[in-house]
C-alpha cells in the first residue's frame, strides 16, 4: 500500500496581511498530481486543515475542491482535526461526504479504524484528533494507566494510543496512527506553531507511539523524522520567514505485507520564495538585489547605524512583495553612562539639549552633520522671531 502523508494546510491563513488562498490552491493542485503520478492509495491530512476555528466560505470551498480532486485520483482520503480547527465544524459534514473521504474528529472513535484493503490484506488507520486535556478528560474519567486524571497533552496522547493499541488487537493486520501534537525531539518554528505546551509538560515522548507500522504526525511546520516510522510532513506552504529554508512537501510511505517498507520525500513547488536580505538600506536596494529578488517575499534587515526615513515605502518601490522591515544596527555608539537628566543638566545651549535628546532615543547616536545644520537653522529662526516680538 502506498500512503501520502501531508498536514497543516492552514486554509485561510494570511501572510503579513496577504491571502495565501491562491498559492495554497496551486500547491494542493500539484500535490493531487503527485498522488495520481505515484499511484497513491491513501492520502493522510494530519490536522490543522483550517487556520481558524471559524473558516470563511472561501476556505470551505478550497477544502472541498482539494478533497474532491484527491478523491478523483482513486485514493482514499483520511483527514483529522488539529488545534487550529474546530472539530465540530470540520466534522459536521462527515456523514455527507462521498465514500472514500473520511473526516475523523470524534475522540470517542479513536479505537475504531478506517480500514483499507490491498493485495496483502487490511490496513487499519486510527485517527486521533487534537486532544485538549481540559475538554476531553470528561470522556475518560478513569484517567491514565495509573488512575491519574488526564491533565497534560502527554497523558492524554498516551491514553489515546492505548485505545489505538486496543483497536489493533481487535482488528488484526497492519496499522497506521494519525495524530496532531508536539512530540519530544523536534524544534518548532519560533512564533509560528500555536503553543500546545505548558512548561514542557505537554511534550509527548516518542515512545508513546510504539505499536503501529507508521505514525503520521501534524502540528510542526517543518519536515521532521523522529524514527523510521514516526514523522512530521510539515506544512505545504511557507507561513513564516523563520521557515524559509525548510523544504515543502510530503512523505510517500510504502507498506509491504509485513508493515513499514520505505519512505521517500516528495517536494512541492514554492509559488513565491521567502528571502531575507541583510545589509545597509542602500545595499538592500541595489540593482543586483532587485534583479534577483523582485518577485520574492522579502524580509529586509537593514544595518544602518540610524533608522532610515520611510524604509518600507522605499523597499516596496523596488520589491513589491516586501513583507517585513527590521532595523538591526551592526554597531551601536559608545554608551554614555550618564542618565538623560544628567546630560540635560550639563547642556549649555539648545543645540546641546537637542543633541542629548537624540542620543537618548537613538541608542547613543546623536545628530548627523546635516541634522545639526538643520537644528541650528530652526533655532536661529526661533531667536529671530522672538526678537521681533
Amino acid at each position: 500500500m502506498r500512503i501520502l502523508h501531508t498536514s497543516d494546510w492552514h486554509i485561510g491563513r494570511t501572510f503579513h496581511g496577504s491571502s495565501t488562498m491562491d498559492a495554497l490552491a496551486e500547491v494542493l493542485g500539484a500535490l493531487t498530481e503527485q498522488v495520481r503520478e505515484h499511484a497513491v492509495d491513501v492520502v493522510i491530512v494530519a490536522g490543522d486543515v483550517f487556520d481558524s476555528a471559524t473558516p470563511s466560505a472561501a476556505a470551505y470551498t478550497l477544502l472541498g475542491d482539494a478533497l474532491v480532486g484527491l478523491h478523483g485520483t482513486g485514493a482514499t482520503v483520511i483527514v483529522t482535526s488539529g488545534n487550529h480547527d474546530s472539530a465540530a465544524r470540520l466534522g459536521f459534514q462527515a456523514r455527507l461526504l462521498r465514500d472514500g473521504i473520511h473526516v475523523l474528529t470524534d475522540p470517542l472513535a479513536i479505537g475504531t479504524p478506517v480500514t483499507v484493503d490491498d493485495v496483502d490484506g487490511p490496513v487499519h488507520f486510527f485517527g486521533i484528533p487534537y486532544l485538549e486535556p481540559a475538554i476531553v478528560r470528561q470522556h475518560w474519567p478513569e484517567g491514565d494507566s495509573d488512575g491519574r486524571q488526564l491533565r497534560t497533552q502527554a497523558q492524554t496522547m498516551a491514553h489515546a494510543m492505548q485505545l489505538v493499541r486496543a483497536g489493533m488487537t481487535e482488528h488484526p493486520g497492519r496499522s497506521v496512527a494519525i495524530a496532531h501534537c508536539f512530540a519530544a525531539g523536534v524544534d518548532a518554528t519560533a512564533g509560528l506553531e500555536r503553543e500546545v505546551r505548558q512548561g514542557g509538560l505537554d511534550v509527548v515522548p516518542v515512545s508513546v507511539f510504539d505499536g503501529p507500522d507508521y505514525v503520521a504526525l501534524g502540528h510542526i511546520h517543518g519536515r521532521q523524522q523522529l524514527s523510521e516510522r514516526v514523522r512530521y510532513a510539515g506544512a505545504p506552504l511557507h507561513y513564516s520567514f523563520g521557515e524559509q529554508h525548510k523544504p515543502r512537501g510530503s512523505w510517500l510511505i510504502d507498506l509491504d505485507a509485513s508493515g513499514f517498507a520505505s519512505a521517500a520525500w516528495l517536494d512541492l513547488p514554492v509559488p513565491r520564495r521567502l528571502v531575507t536580505l541583510t545589509g545597509t538600506l542602500d545595499e538592500i536596494l541595489s540593482a543586483d538585489n532587485v534583479a534577483v529578488h523582485a518577485d520574492d517575499w522579502i524580509c529586509a534587515v537593514y544595518t544602518d547605524a540610524q533608522p532610515q526615513t520611510e524604509p518600507m515605502r522605499r523597499l516596496r518601490e523596488r520589491f513589491p512583495f516586501c513583507a517585513m522591515v527590521q532595523h538591526q544596527p551592526v554597531a551601536t555608539a559608545e554608551k554614555d553612562e550618564r542618565s538623560y537628566s544628567q546630560r540635560l543638566r550639563t547642556a549649555v545651549t539648545d543645540v546641546d539639549r537637542v543633541e542629548a535628546f537624540l542620543e537618548h532615543v537613538r541608542a547613543g547616536h546623536g545628530a548627523t552633520e546635516t541634522e545639526r545644520a538643520l537644528i541650528r537653522e530652526v533655532l536661529d529662526e526661533r531667536v529671530r522671531a522672538d526678537a521681533l516680538v
